[in-house]
């Protein structure tokens, strides 16, 4: 990475490649929805609160990625890649639910996790999971 400053989208950008936070929310929840079945535009949707169209227009990001396949009309899969991502944002998800939940001492942390995660880096991830570790549960 260049020494400087960024704007938050330059920041995303210089760690994720071409992933936006938008692309990885909705990689993590097909990856969420495929393991339960297949998953369709209106499900996605539906679960992630947004019309149809702009999850049509986002499958076609994220298959321009390379990371589903969606054909016209179909189901979206996932590939081998967009797998491997998608498991990775749903573990750092859960590492960033677990900290704040420990911090804040409660049993959800969901829309904090949602606004933050998307800017941690992998080193970042797995030293905040090395440090779970590495606590005594606190009593409520």
């Amino acid at each position: 990475m260049q020494e400087g400053f960024y704007t938050m989208k330059g920041y995303t950008l210089l760690e994720h490649g071409q992933l936006t936070a938008s692309m990885e929310d909705y990689l993590e929840m097909i990856y969420r929805m495929g393991e339960e079945g297949y998953v369709r535009i209106t499900a996605l949707a539906q679960a992630l609160h947004v019309k149809p169209p702009s999850a049509s227009k986002m499958a076609a990001n994220l298959r321009g990625q390379g990371l589903i396949e969606f054909p016209k009309y179909g189901y979206i899969t996932l590939t081998e890649w967009g797998r491997r991502m998608g498991a990775y944002l749903v573990h750092r998800h859960q590492v960033v639910g677990r900290l704040l939940c420990t911090i804040n001492q409660t049993e959800s942390e969901l829309e904090e996790v949602e606004k933050i995660e998307h800017f941690l880096s992998p080193r970042t991830v797995a030293n905040i999971e090395k440090f779970l570790e590495g606590l005594e549960p606190l009593s409520k």
